[in-house]
Formats: C-alpha cells, structure tokens, sequence
C-alpha cells in the first residue's frame, strides 16, 4: 500500500468513491486533472515562456456550468491534511463553497459556508452538496431553475473559470431580485461574453422581473460605436431575429434583446430624449458596458435614462475598481459581487505583461522657453513662460518634438525587427494625431510605398474612413494599417488583440484612461507570436501610475532611455520613480483641454503656438522592476534584480555553493530563478561576460564575488583533483574529459545524461550502452558524472 503513486491512489480509491456518490451521473459531473490557468507569460530577454499552470485533481459539478467542489488528492502513503491548502486555495479561486482533501483512504472536507473542517469516510452526494448551498443562499426552487439552466454552448468560446464565476453570480444575484449589479473585470477578459451568457440564460429561462413565464426585454447600453455593434453582429448573434438596435430615431417595440447608444437615447437641445417613448417598465433588464463613463455621474443626462427605467434591474460593467474619478459608478451600483483585476489576469497567463520604455527628451526633461520676442509659425509672439510636458500639443506645439517622438517610435520599431507589429500612438488632439500621423509615415517611406495605408489617423473626424482603418487594423489577415494615430477614440472598445506597441504622446492622468488604453494590448494572440506587448511611454503617465499604490498590474520592466533627433540612446539608472502626490496629480492628472492663454477675437484664430525651429533630442534609460515581495515598484538594473532575487533565497555564496554542486538542486535553482524572469543567456549579455560559469555569475552580482570563466574552472579542476580522474580507467577517463570540454565550451547544460552521450565526440566513443559498459554501469557512471559537477564547484 505504501509503494502507491498518487495516480494509483486515483485510481484505486479516489476515482471509485467519487462514482459511488453519484458524482458521474447526469447532469452530474466530475473533470480530472482540471487545468484552468494558462500559466503567467513570463519574458526574460528576448525568450517567452509560461509559468506554472494551475490544475485541480479534481473539479466536481453540480451540473455542466455550476461547479460545486475541488477535490485535491495525495499519495495513499501521504496525509490527506497534506491537500488541504491547495484544497482551500483552489476553491477561493474558483469562488466554491467546498473543497476536499483526500488520500483516497481519509477525506477531509473543508466548508467555507460553515467554516468547518470534518473528517468523512465518504463524498457526499451532489444533491446534499446542493441543497446545504442553497439553503445556505436562499434559493427558491424557482430561482435555482433559472440560475442552473444550461449557457450558450460553443467550444471555441467556453467561458473560462472566471467568466464562470461571473456569469453565475450576476444570475443569482438577479434571480433573487437584487437591482443593481456591478461586475469588475479587466479590459482583455471577456465582459462581452460574460453579458452573452447571463442574457442567454435568463432569456432562455424566461426570466422577468414580474414573474410571469415570457422572455425578458433586455437593453444593452454603451457610449460608442463600436461597444455596440460588436456585440450586436457578433457575440449576440445566437439571439438571431431578437436582436434590434435603436438608432437614427427608428426603434420598434417587438423584440427582446435591444442595443443603443446614449447618445441615441439621451435628451439633447433639439430632442427630449428618445428613452421616453418607452414605458418605464418596458425593460427587465439594462447592461451598461463601460459603466465608468459618465452614466452613473450625478450631473451626467445619461443618468437621467437609467433612473427613467429605474423599475430594471440594472447591470454595470467597468474594467476599472473603485477610485476617485469613479466614485458615483460604485455609488450607483454598489460593490462589485465579482471582481477579476489586470494583475489576476496576467497572474493567471490570459493576459499579456508588457515591458515599459521611459522614453524622456530633453524639453520634456528640462522645459522648453521661447526666446525674447520669438514668434510662432504665425507671426504671433509666444508668452516668456517655461514649458513643459502637459502644456506641449495644447499650448506650444513644438514640431521637433513630435519629430523626435516619431523618430524614436519608428527606431524602436527596426530594431525589434517588427516593423509590421501593430501599434497604437495616442497624441494629445486630432491635429496632433495628423502632425504624428505625417511623421511617421515619412519615417516609413519605404515601406509607405508598398503599403500606402501602413500610418492612418483614427480620430472623430475621418468618420466612415477612419472606421474602415480601424477595422482593417483589428483583422489578423489584414496587413496593414501597422500604426494608427488617435488622441481619445481609440481609448477603449478597440478589440485588437496584435497590438504589440502602445505609445503615450500625450499625459494621461486619469488611472481610468490610463487602464484602459493600457487594455489596448494586453490580449494574448498565440497564431500572431504576440505573448507580451510594449509600452512606450514619452510624457511619464505609466510611470506615474506604476507607482501608484492602487495600480493593480504590474510590468515585466520598465526601461527608460533618452532620445535626440538622431534617435541615439543613453542608458541612465535612477533608485526610484516618482511617486504620485498631491502636487503630480494637479500638473499631469486630469486637465482641462483648454489652453490657459485666453483665445482672443477674431477669425481664424489657432489656440496653440506653433514652433517649426529648434532642435530637441531624446536623453535616457531605466529599468523598473517589483521588490522581492512584488508590490514596490522600483528602478533598478538586471543585475541589481538578480543580486536581490538571489540573495533572498540564499544569504550566502557558500549556501548557493552546497546547493549548485548537486545537480537536481541546481535544476531547482535555475527554474526558480526562470520563474522571477531571469536567464543566464540575458544575464551573460547584460554583463558582458559569455565565457562566465552561471554560479560565478550569480555569485559575482550577489555577492560581489570574484568571476571565473569555465575554461578557469575546468582547468583548476584537472590540475588539483587529478586522483578524481586516475580512479577510472582510461576511456572512462576520455569521457569525463570530453564532458569537460564541451562544459567549458557550452556550459552545465552538458552534463545532462543520457543526452550529452549521443552527441560527438563522446558518441565517437561508441554508443549510450557501449560507454555506460567503459564505467561499468548506469550507477557508477552517474555517480562519476555528479562527483565530477562537485568538484568542480569545490571552490
């Protein structure tokens, strides 16, 4: 019984128990090895990898879409308290009121409804699960019906463990009458098909706020476009002929899942509001999307429709938690029942990390002051005020500096080798959006002339063509355009998952905006090769709110650089960014977009100054990374992170010794630093020394240890421990040397076995069964192999 692995535990007790309770009989069931995380992207140098994925042994559902309980089983030769943790972990994550602990002999259930802990010689059955929950909740029988009634079944869109818990409970949190709802999910996770669902099920239960037996009229609200039509032509479509939008005044009363802008709705100077030619009562149901922006303002028209049909139960859909500039959504609709963060998102590996570039010129460093009496491209004298980043684009317009912007992007672009990676610049105006638009675009002639869309402005004013832009932009097929221009349109509702570049022309003080333009990027598109994206941040804004307290998504890293007209760059280290405070949050938080220089009469008038002359360069670089217990945003250098990553773990050099000598201890070390990020092929580069062995590496920042390169290692090994090698014969002896010789060419990776012995020279020798036979077996040369790695890191 002792000798049983886990999965023979599964498998003879577990799996056997689970059946006798009735856990595999419709609508019944249980789902081994769930994985339901991807695993975090993690980006170290130019490599991609995924962390760990997170997996239940066990997932037990009531029916297909409520899961119920997590099961976490051990080896039988193992306590079953040994699972507890990871029981109770995985069920807070999944939002379940159960979790259970097994060896397949002893089942330890954990109750989050009671806050008990018992000890069971059995599962129990679905039905008492479900009837403890429900009692627990208040269900009716009625209102369990609806709120199990099956979802909208796709397999290429089967929601994911969080859409789950949404979905779920914004149906019994309306089921049971509650009227209004607020759900907090980041931009990128899927809000518009957790909408779908809840919509599909309460619509498919003919749910309705009076209780009769006929579907409900739901009202899909938003403030743009395309927050609407997407919705409406593609996720909503298996509502077929239900489906209506109300739109240039024309609206019918016949259908049951309506879409509307309030724009359409809302009362304006000419029109009382659209929204009354309906009954109060009409809707059952209204989804605001995007519920942050202004529908729920006290002072907002917009408001007025939502409290016209106050006698709806009302759904608010926000990617941003509670903050000053969102006060009255969170007054409005209460606390959100669900809440799935950026950090959870990333965290969990369906959204993308990016990396973050300072990108600093030297006005914006040091402000930029017109000479005596100078005037502007207009004959107008500029006011002798020193200038700075929040007044460029709205007060002066410096030509230069959008040029060396531009530059820069465009550099930036090259050198990744990604000239085609789809980017979103966000400039203060549509006049600026045009000024970026013409410079990049003659930056990028060469490939202009094959791809003459390759830059296009994406602002209010282009329409019907800027809305072409922007669709050919979110299509995968679709080449070009590469890089669209805007100032606030495509601040949100922009669903491009390839965007592999967002660039910040303009301050963008509101951590509101700034989340969402940040939402921009953070899809994740395997078919594309887009797993992390950049941000380029040219006026501070991400800076700024990285290190604010509040932000709840952290980058990979932050790399800050000076830039000239030449798009030279100069690396800088700075100990650490800048704080939020009362004062940074009146220069660069939310502004007005008025210039302070009052417009005087006259026809013709240009708010801006505009300044053709001049020179501006672009000046330096930092890296941003979290402290050990990843809150504290901080600037630092690689090796500064690594010497902090390591020393956390192992205080000394002698400690990282005892541990890297042993190689299975050396493949935990290695991995736990992979996991933090760090490489040693991006470590060699940072510090210039590729003949280095990775432990003096290590040890050489952490420690500020003396470096050895393997050649020197190896070397001392044969000249001090020639009795390692006389106790094998002399092709034994050859094969050793060999493994050392390709250790001092190729590193530690070459000591792996059996591997290492198929390659030349060692497989010259003879093959894997000949050279086992030269040391007289599997043990003794794997004994010989780790004695060798032990001595050589002797000292």
């Amino acid at each position: 019984m002792t000798g049983l692995t886990e999965a023979d535990t599964c498998r003879k007790f577990i799996l056997p128990k689970l059946i006798n309770a009735g856990w595999d009989s419709e609508p019944h069931s249980f789902t081994e090895q769930r994985t339901f995380t991807d695993g975090r992207i993690i980006v170290s140098g130019g490599k991609i990898r995924r962390g760990k994925q997170k997996r239940a042994d066990y997932l037990l559902r009531y029916t297909r879409d409520f899961p119920i309980a997590v099961v976490e089983a051990k080896a039988n030769y193992k306590s079953a308290g040994d699972g507890l943790q990871q029981a109770k972990e995985y069920a807070q994550i999944l939002g379940l009121n159960f979790a259970y602990a097994t060896n397949g002999t002893e089942i330890i259930e954990i109750d989050f409804l009671t806050g008990k802990e018992t000890k069971l010689g059995a599962f129990p059955r679905p039905s008492d699960l479900w009837n403890r929950q429900k009692a627990s909740q208040g269900l009716t029988e009625e209102q369990t019906t609806r709120l199990l009634t099956a979802s909208y079944l796709e397999a290429k869109r089967r929601p994911r463990y969080y859409q789950e818990i949404a979905i779920n409970r914004v149906v019994q949190a309306i089921v049971q009458g509650k009227k209004r709802v607020l759900i907090t999910m980041a931009t990128g996770t899927g809000k518009t098909l957790v909408a779908f669902q809840i919509c599909w099920k309460l619509w498919s239960s003919r749910w309705n706020r009076l209780g009769e037996y006929k579907r409900p009229k739901i009202l899909y609200l938003a403030d743009r476009s395309v927050l609407v039509d997407d919705p409406k032509d593609k996720t909503f479509t298996p509502f077929g002929e239900a489906r209506h939008k109300i739109e240039n005044g024309q609206f019918v009363k016949s259908r049951e899942m309506y879409f509307a802008l309030y724009q359409s709705l809302a009362r304006d100077e000419r029109r009382p509001g659209l929204y009354r030619e309906f009954g109060t009562d009409f809707f059952d149901l209204i989804i605001v999307d995007e519920c942050h922006r202004g529908s729920a303002s006290d002072e907002s028209n917009w408001r007025e429709i939502l409290e016209y049909f106050e006698p709806a139960h009302q759904l608010g859909m926000t990617a941003t938690p509670l903050r000053q500039d969102n006060r009255d959504t969170y007054k409005y609709f209460g606390n959100p029942i669900y809440t799935y963060s950026l950090r959870d998102g990333i965290d969990d590996g369906f959204l993308a990390p990016y990396r973050v570039h300072r990108v600093v010129s030297t006005v914006d460093a040091a402000g930029w002051r017109p000479s005596k009496g100078e005037l502007d491209r207009y004959g107008r004298e500029i006011p002798d005020e020193e200038y700075h980043t929040k007044d460029f684009e709205k007060i002066v317009a410096l030509r230069v500096r959008t040029e060396a912007i531009a530059k820069h992007l465009a550099d930036f672009m090259k050198k990744t080798g990604d000239r085609l990676g789809k980017t979103l610049v966000f400039c203060v105006d549509q006049e600026h959006a045009d000024e970026m638009r013409r410079a990049l675009n003659n930056l990028n002639a060469d490939l202009v002339k094959d791809y003459p869309d390759y830059v296009c402005r994406v602002t209010s004013d282009e329409g019907k063509i800027g809305r072409g832009h922007l669709s050919r932009f979110q299509e995968l097929e679709k080449p070009t355009p590469v890089i669209l221009t805007s100032s606030k349109l495509l601040t949100t509702g922009v669903d491009a998952p390839m965007v592999k570049n967002v660039a910040l022309v303009r301050v963008v003080g509101s951590m509101t905006e700034f989340k969402q333009i940040i939402g921009r990027g953070t899809r994740v598109r395997d078919d594309y090769g887009k797993y992390y994206f950049n941000i380029l941040d040219y006026t501070g804004s991400a800076t700024r709110h990285f290190a604010d307290p509040d932000f709840d998504g952290d980058p990979v890293w932050v790399k800050e650089e000076t830039i000239d007209e030449k798009g030279e760059t100069t690396e800088i280290e700075v100990v650490q960014p800048e704080k939020p405070s009362d004062s940074m949050e009146m220069e660069t938080g939310i502004i007005d977009d008025q210039p302070r220089i009052a417009d005087p009469p006259g026809e013709g008038y240009r708010r801006k100054f505009y300044v053709d002359d001049g020179s501006v360069e672009i000046a330096a670089q930092l890296v941003y990374e979290l402290d050990a217990d990843g809150k504290q945003l901080r600037v630092v250098k690689y090796t500064d992170y690594t010497a902090d990553k390591v020393r956390n773990v192992y205080p000394t050099a002698a400690e990282l010794r005892q541990k890297w000598a042993n190689p299975v201890d050396r493949k935990e070390i290695i991995e736990g630093l992979a996991e933090k990020g760090i490489e040693f092929d991006e470590l060699m580069r940072q510090t210039k020394q590729p003949e280095a062995d990775p432990f003096d590496l290590l040890c050489h920042v952490a420690f500020n240890a003396p470096l050895r390169t393997r050649r020197e290692r190896a070397d001392r090994l044969r000249k001090d421990r020639k009795d390692f090698f006389d106790k094998y014969a002399p092709k034994a002896r050859e094969v050793l040397e060999d493994l050392l010789n390709k250790y001092t060419e190729y590193g530690i990776a070459e000591f792996t076995l059996p591997d290492v012995l198929k390659g030349p020279p060692i497989s010259d020798r003879g093959n894997v069964g000949e050279i086992i036979q030269l040391f007289g077996g599997p043990e003794i040369l794997r004994d010989a192999v780790n004695e060798l790695q032990q001595e050589l890191y002797a000292a």
